[in-house]
């Protein structure tokens, strides 16, 4: 047993923690959090509440597989978020929607009436399940601590509990008067959260399958031997399979549609891609929770058989059952989580909504606009500490008061069926353009009127009253005949609300024709992809306005600073001058947007329209007018490509110019480097036969010896001009390749042997490494023996004296690779790309020029490039290092090592 106190401290360690957490995430704000998919998809995690973590291991220990549709539903709906979810993120972005609320009346021509309806109903739904989440700790705290209940709040530790959550949700909540705004300290306490949650419970399902019982076997077969095993994990017949359905329904709407998954998957979602993630992830979470639900279920009733004890509490009776304070704690804690988090969200939504579609729109408006923008932000920022505070005492007042006795299963099942009444406007919003705001309160409050008179007063009401007679039993009773005998009563009400909530939003919207701004909001949100670049132009708004007017107001909520930047990006992005004094359309929209995420969207246009003349425009025109908005819209983006495509070409043209320009300058350096090695050779030619034609009376061995110069430099002027004209032939592709099968070990040899004495003379070490398991490869031999004596020719010219010369061939992916290397100057970076360019002129060379006609290098890259292959320089600690690389090789018959090449290893 662990005292109160103890407990007490556990729990504020706990809280530190989160706190801790929050503000790091907020402080530092590195990537590890903003861009991390993965707290985005545990932050989702918020939808397992104590319902889960306790109720559902009830319902599988009393109901058998009745709680799997909780779990089912969710992960049946969530692939489809990869279409909508994007749409409602992009819808919610341009139009800085910061709640459920907003979303929804901003498409029904952004009524304040309708925002302040869906306000309604989500606090009489979410309340109650608030209240759930502290009757769970409460409870919980006093089975830990093995105390008895206390009916008065002051002494009720659980009482002190519920205020420290409220005080951390006020002030983590409200750190940003922009609802809109990402609240990141939250999201990555949230995500802690539901990764403990979840770690607790797979301690908590490994305890029970290996400590408790010897595996999930010995589990299984001795908890088959129940009467009712059978009966409660099969399907009851057509009965069981649509009581399935129905309520996996219930839970599919409510994945998207709570106020606190609304807030985490769509106003906290930093980026789209996001949602990639969220769909693989978040049912691989689900699915790994409900794993556990079954053993922790049986096993708790095989262990406490015959006992009375609330089977909802098992995971925190079977540990302590075995004196294992530990893992009783942990799964406390893991409880915690599942209800802080799910207190923390709801409260932080519920107090938006409060605060920017009840108080301020239907109070505070007025006062809002004679103060300053300091005032205005405390205003705001206190109205939804004390929502906040308030909404979390009331829903504990909620569970003292009328949830004390109640499961926690059937809280959430109602809460459920409540929200889902939001469900046709939601969907509807999205998809249909013909909804009308009309046929969407009409469905709601029927919809609302059928719940409330088949579950919340049964549930809430007769409960304690069960004895009362008179004209509102006989009216309960006179509704009998639409029972339906194979649907329990849940999703009974669920499909006759639904039915008839979805009926009276397709009759009235059919029936009745929308206003103009219903329309034009209806085809922004159905059409967001083409409209969400240019979302402003698509506002339809015709009157009289004044940009003085308008920056007044704004500077009320935004400041000076803050609305002048704002006005600068806008005048910016559609090239209007500052000095302008109407606005149109497109600055209304602007505006609206920058209110919206302070005070709602109703308030926004309340506050816009209260500054401005708007006149009255017909359906047809507005029809008229997106559909020229939608042909500017297509031109635009027609234009754009265009403009895309110009700049693309403009961009190659001045790429290709560039390379000219660079090619140029290197045809002249060449023709420089050409004209000065044909002029050695022609100079000494002309010095030598100058000398031989003035002095008949040269000794014999002298004439000798300057007629062997001309010979010499005659043979250097021949190759210099060879050379270029072969170049030139194999870059236009005028030399056909001699393609056989050959055996590289010979040819490489052949290459070698001629200018092996030069090698010698200079005392350079000359190895080669034979990793080949192969010989024969097709290609021409003559063209392969002169590559080889340039690579060899410039690793002679440029290798020191005692230097070393090493070849290795070796195979790889079909491939024969060659590398030669010398130890050599080492070139520089800028040149390594550059030396097999024949234009190109290094500027490391020598303070002797090398002999030759420069342009071995070029040539033997012209060479591999006629066989497909590839060669490449590079600088390799001591030296340099060619890579010659031969691809597509094919193995003859005839692999016999040749003589005189000693094969070794690369050691």
């Amino acid at each position: 047993m662990m005292s109160s106190f103890a407990l007490f401290i556990v729990v504020l360690i706990y809280l530190a923690l989160l706190f801790l957490v929050a503000h790091l995430a907020e402080k530092k704000k590195s990537k590890i959090w903003i861009n991390n998919p993965y707290i985005y998809a545990l932050s989702l995690a918020v939808y397992c509440t104590a319902w889960t973590y306790y109720g559902s291991i009830g319902v599988a220990a009393t109901s058998g597989l009745n709680y799997l549709p909780i779990y089912i539903g969710p992960i049946m709906v969530i692939p489809a978020w990869i279409y909508i979810n994007t749409r409602i993120v992009r819808i919610s972005r341009v139009n800085k929607i910061s709640s459920l609320a907003d979303f929804i009346s901003l498409r029904y021509g952004n009524s304040r009436s309708f925002s302040a309806i869906i306000t309604l109903v989500c606090l009489f739904a979410i309340i109650p399940y608030i209240g759930l989440q502290i009757k769970a700790i409460s409870e919980t705290f006093h089975l830990v601590t093995e105390t008895k209940f206390s009916q008065n709040i002051l002494t009720d530790s659980g009482t002190f509990v519920v205020i420290l959550i409220a005080v951390f949700s006020s002030y983590y909540g409200t750190k940003y008067v922009d609802a809109s705004e990402k609240r990141l300290g939250i999201i990555s306490a949230i995500a802690l959260e539901s990764f403990l949650k979840l770690f607790f419970i797979i301690i908590l399902g490994l305890f029970v399958i290996y400590y408790a019982f010897d595996g999930f076997l010995d589990l299984y077969q001795k908890a088959s031997k129940f009467p009712d095993f059978k009966a409660k994990n099969t399907f009851n017949g057509i009965e069981g399979a649509m009581n399935w359905m129905v309520l996996c329904m219930i839970s599919g709407t409510a994945i998207c549609i709570l106020p606190r998954q609304f807030h985490t998957a769509i106003v906290e979602n930093r980026q789209e891609k996001h949602i990639k993630t969220a769909i693989w992830f978040f049912p691989l979470y689900l699915l790994i929770f409900t794993i556990f639900i079954f053993p922790i279920a049986w096993g708790g009733r095989l262990i406490f058989n015959g006992q009375n004890v609330n089977p909802e509490f098992y995971s925190i009776l079977i540990p302590q059952h075995f004196d294992n304070t530990l893992i009783t704690v942990l799964v406390f804690l893991g409880g915690l989580s599942s209800c802080i988090s799910m207190i923390i969200i709801s409260a932080i939504t519920l107090s938006i909504m409060l605060s920017n579609n009840l108080i301020i729109p239907y109070g505070l408006l007025g006062k809002f606009k004679a103060e300053n923008e300091v005032q205005n932000t405390r205003n705001i920022t206190n109205i939804r500490k004390f929502s906040i505070f308030g909404l979390i005492i009331v829903a504990f007042a909620f569970y003292k008061y009328f949830i004390l006795k109640t499961s926690l299963d059937s809280v959430g099942l109602i809460s459920f069926v409540i929200i889902a009444q939001l469900a046709p406007a939601f969907f509807g919003a999205i998809f249909w353009r013909r909804g009308s705001y009309h046929g969407a309160v009409a469905g709601l409050l029927a919809g609302l009127i059928i719940c409330y008179f088949g579950l919340i007063i049964p549930q809430y009401y007769f409960s304690y009253n069960s004895e009362l007679k008179g004209v509102l039993r006989d009216l309960y009773n006179a509704f009998q005949f639409f029972d339906i005998s194979f649907l329990t009563r849940i999703p009974e009400i669920f499909f006759w609300s639904i039915l008839v909530n979805t009926a009276l939003f397709t009759i009235l919207s059919v029936s009745m024709k929308g206003n103009y701004r219903e329309r034009n909001f209806a085809e922004l949100y159905v059409d967001i992809d083409k409209y969400i670049q240019n979302h402003e132009n698509a506002f339809i708004w015709r009157g009289t306005a004044y940009v003085s007017d308008i920056q007044n107001i704004l500077e009320r909520f935004l400041g000076k600073k803050k609305t002048e930047q704002a006005m600068r990006i806008f005048n910016i992005k559609y090239n209007i001058d500052s000095q302008t004094e109407t606005a149109d359309s497109r600055f209304i929209k602007f505006s609206e947007n920058l209110l919206a995420g302070r005070i709602g969207t109703a308030s926004a246009k309340i506050l816009i329209e209260g500054v401005t003349k708007e006149d009255k425009i017909s359906l047809k025109e507005v029809l008229n007018i997106l559909e020229e908005s939608k042909e500017n819209i297509t031109l635009n983006k027609k234009l754009t490509e265009k403009s895309e495509e110009l700049k693309q070409l403009s961009n190659d043209l001045s790429a290709a110019n560039e390379n000219l320009i660079v090619k140029d300058r290197q045809k002249d350096d060449f023709l420089d480097s050409v004209a000065h090695e044909l002029r050695t050779p022609i100079t000494a030619i002309r010095s030598a036969g100058e000398i031989l034609a003035d002095d008949d009376d040269i000794p014999l061995d002298i004439k000798r010896e300057f007629l062997n110069n001309i010979i010499t430099e005659s043979d250097r002027l021949s190759e210099i001009i060879n050379d270029i004209l072969y170049l030139d032939n194999l870059q236009h592709g005028e030399i056909a390749l001699n393609i056989q099968e050959n055996n590289i070990i010979e040819t490489y040899k052949k290459a070698l042997n001629p200018i092996l004495h030069l090698i010698q003379q200079k005392f350079i070490h000359v190895s080669e490494v034979d990793l080949l398991k192969h010989y024969q490869f097709e290609y021409d031999e003559a063209r392969f023996i002169q590559l080889f004596q340039n690579i060899l020719g410039n690793a002679l010219k440029f290798t020191d004296e005692q230097g070393i010369i090493q070849t290795k061939l070796s195979e790889k992916d079909d491939n024969l690779i060659i590398k030669i290397f010398n130890t050599g100057k080492n070139i520089p970076e800028e040149d390594l790309e550059m030396i097999f360019d024949k234009f190109y002129q290094s500027k490391n060379q020598n303070i002797i020029k090398p002999t030759g006609s420069g342009l071995g290098l070029a040539i033997s890259k012209r060479i591999i490039e006629a066989h497909n292959g590839t060669i490449k320089a590079e600088n390799s600690g001591l030296g340099v290092t060619f890579t010659i690389i031969l691809p597509k090789i094919k193995i003859a018959d005839d692999d016999t090592e040749p003589e005189g090449f000693n094969r070794s290893s690369p050691g």
